[in-house]
């Protein structure tokens, strides 16, 4: 073992760190779709009149067409809360925890949360329900949409201990929708520092809005410098591009393409993700 060649020790421990990704979601290059929640109570388009009910019912009918497509994974997220808080109001926890309750024994895939834009919320959100990951901005300083977007990843990582919660996997979102990084950083920096300070169990990289294609060579630059992480495309995949995506990235979360006509406000489609799943696994049997 000592004679290892350097290249094949790096391989190893760069597998060794990467394989919850292959156990937790029982293949490689996972996709993990997004299940959509309309807005909850508290938000500015809440629908009060359908209520909690209207809520669980269209979450059930997404769920299941997601399940029923094929897809490796799902991550329920209050989507349509817009305009987001950077922290989270009890409500709004409570409501997802509700909605999620209510569908768990329906859920036959890994499933975590993610609670926008609040990591210690979302935390608190899968523990209560068994959410085995989570996905946030845990690091770094933002100018955003919403306002001036600090984090405390140390506070984070803490909470995460104290609440039970350290066998929740952490997927890093270290290019944030709508935001621009406040320091004069290269994308390859924020990645190779964010590896070395916080051990993400995953990093995602996306575009500039939910649905936008991610750049493939802005994934690439964040592969090329992370020694341990898995990098996820986080948004824009589509059937055209889901190929090249994952020529690069470790897995993609995926949400906008699986919906009717592929239109963000819209339900799941089960034969958009019935077809971009069936390519997937194409892919998969060609390697």
């Amino acid at each position: 073992m000592t004679n290892q060649p350097n290249a094949l020790r790096g391989l190893s421990v760069r597998r060794s760190f990467m394989s919850w990704v292959k156990e937790l979601f029982s293949t490689e290059k996972p996709i993990i779709a997004m299940c959509h929640l309309q807005a909850l109570p508290g938000d500015p388009n809440y629908d009060e009149m359908g209520g909690m009910d209207r809520v669980v019912c269209r979450a059930r009918r997404d769920l299941h067409a997601l399940q029923d497509g094929g897809v490796d994974g799902v991550m329920f997220s209050n989507e349509f809360s817009l305009p987001y808080l950077t922290k989270m109001e009890p409500v709004t926890v409570a409501a997802m925890a509700r909605v999620i309750g209510e569908l768990k024994s329906e859920i036959k895939i890994p499933y975590g949360v993610n609670c926008l834009w609040d990591p210690n919320a979302s935390l608190d959100l899968a523990v209560a329900v068994g959410g085995q990951f989570i996905r946030e901005i845990i690091s770094g300083v933002y100018a955003s949409d919403f306002g001036l977007w600090n984090t405390n990843a140390g506070e984070t990582a803490r909470h995460r201990q104290r609440i039970g919660g350290k066998n929740i996997k952490m997927l890093f979102n270290i290019v944030p929708e709508a935001a621009k990084y406040l320091a004069d950083r290269d994308i390859a920096e924020i990645a190779k520092t964010t590896e070395f300070n916080h051990a993400p169990d995953a990093l995602c990289v996306s575009g500039l809005t939910a649905g936008s294609e991610t750049d493939t060579q802005v994934l690439k630059r964040v592969k090329d410098v992370v020694r341990h992480t898995p990098v996820l495309c986080n948004t824009g995949c589509n059937i055209d591009n889901i190929q090249r995506q994952l020529s690069v990235a470790d897995g993609a979360v995926c949400a906008t393409t699986f919906k009717v006509d592929g239109v963000f406000e819209n339900a799941v489609d089960q034969k958009r993700v019935k077809a971009f799943m069936d390519k997937v696994k194409q892919m998969r049997q060609a390697v």
